[in-house]
């Protein structure tokens, strides 16, 4: 059993001077480099190293782990400086997360833990079945896996947890690459996902992020619900999101356009899981380059639906991202036939939902066409956004009447 440990035992992080530490108090999980005194001790510590994080007159603000390599520098992880992060620490966070799970959805496909807003700072899982795709994107998660993998273990009884090490944040916190196996085995074969009456293919092995965005589940809902009889553009497909779930809604056909050839294929299995692959097709290609080929082609569809991936994954990349965000709409908009729709989705947390709308509607009329905004969506419920933090709530998806 672990030893107690008390504040005074721990490093401190210590708030500049002038540095308004109410927003920490009030909920903001993050210290930034530049609002943290960084002298010669904090800089040696080890990256995921806990610390009692405290304002300029010493004031204990709460348990936040530290990593001197970071922009962030400290991340929120307890109110509570004498916390023990052990694994009945981490039990108690998937508890909780998992019931709300299980209360919003019937069947065991869905992110289990998001982060910051389950309590788990850069820490994402995702369930598919008896298997879960774990993502440590922080030192102090990566530092912990043990005590994570045991505390999973112990309140889902799920028997493989594949460690997925992609990504650009874990390079950002000076961690490896490296995928593993932390309990169980690999699934051999890609897993079947039912989601709003689709079927998907999850290859949480070679596949991209954790095999599959759960996060579009309720936007993917809506396409659906707008799909019967449609002829439906799917482009940034990944593994068919917007497709699949219009031929699940009865769409006459959908066209799923990506650059991965192993992705469509999943997207193909999916359509033929689905008894759906007569009404399906795919094109590999780059998204713009299909976008004016079909546009010159003289393609029309009834529902075209834009996903492609971050464009403004930062703040020094927002001016180009809006940018290249304006040209999908300038692109897709001709090839919606009169009276149809445009879905234009964005995960860039850069770009909140006012200038992407902007540049999407600025995109739209530069093709000369009038559009009315129908549906605004987020990231499901299985995503929750931690109010106080803004960059999770990336997740924007516009449905627009032309």
């Amino acid at each position: 059993m672990t030893a107690p440990s008390f504040s005074s035992d721990r490093p401190k992080l210590r708030m500049r001077p002038k540095m308004d530490a109410r927003r920490i108090r009030y909920g903001f999980p993050w210290v930034y480099g530049n609002e943290a005194v960084l002298d010669r001790r904090t800089k040696a510590l080890t990256p995921g190293t806990l610390a009692v994080l405290e304002d300029e007159d010493r004031a204990p603000l709460g348990l936040v782990a530290v990593n001197p390599l970071s922009k962030i520098v400290g991340r929120m992880l307890d109110r509570d400086p004498n916390a023990i992060v052990d694994q009945a620490w981490f039990e108690a966070r998937i508890s909780r997360a998992l019931s709300l799970r299980e209360t919003l959805f019937d069947a065991p496909y869905y992110g289990l833990i998001h982060a910051e807003a389950d309590g788990l700072p850069g820490v994402i899982i995702d369930r598919f079945g008896d298997t879960a795709v774990i993502q440590p994107n922080a030192a102090w998660a990566d530092a912990r896996l043990n005590d994570l993998v045991a505390a999973m273990q112990s309140v889902t009884q799920i028997s493989n947890l594949i460690k997925n090490a992609g990504g650009r944040t874990r390079a950002l916190e000076g961690l490896d690459d490296q995928n593993a196996v932390l309990t169980g085995q690999m699934p051999e074969n890609p897993i079947p996902v039912p989601m709003n009456g689709a079927t998907y293919m999850a290859d949480v092995a070679t596949g991209q992020k954790t095999g599959l965005f759960y996060d579009q589940r309720h936007n993917h809902a809506f396409a659906k619900s707008v799909a019967a009889g449609a002829r439906v553009l799917d482009v940034f497909s990944h593994v068919g999101g917007f497709g699949l779930a219009a031929l699940a809604g009865g769409a006459g056909s959908a066209l799923c356009v990506d650059g991965s050839a192993p992705a469509l294929s999943l997207a193909a299995d999916g359509a033929v899981a689905m008894n759906a692959d007569e009404r399906f097709e795919a094109r590999q290609g780059d998204a713009f380059d299909v976008l004016a080929a079909l546009r010159d082609e003289g393609a029309q569809f009834d529902v075209v639906i834009c996903d492609p991936p971050a464009f403004a994954p930062s703040k020094k990349a927002l001016d180009a991202g809006l940018r290249a965000y304006e040209r999908v709409a300038r692109l897709a908009t001709p090839l919606v036939a009169e009276g149809g729709i445009l879905g234009l989705c964005s995960c860039s947390h850069a770009a909140d939902l006012t200038r992407f709308r902007t540049a999407s509607v600025r995109g739209i009329g530069r093709a000369g066409r009038s559009p009315v905004l129908l549906h605004t969506g987020f990231a499901g419920p299985d995503h929750p956004q931690l109010p106080q933090l803004a960059e999770s709530g990336y997740l924007k998806a516009l449905f627009f009447r032309l």
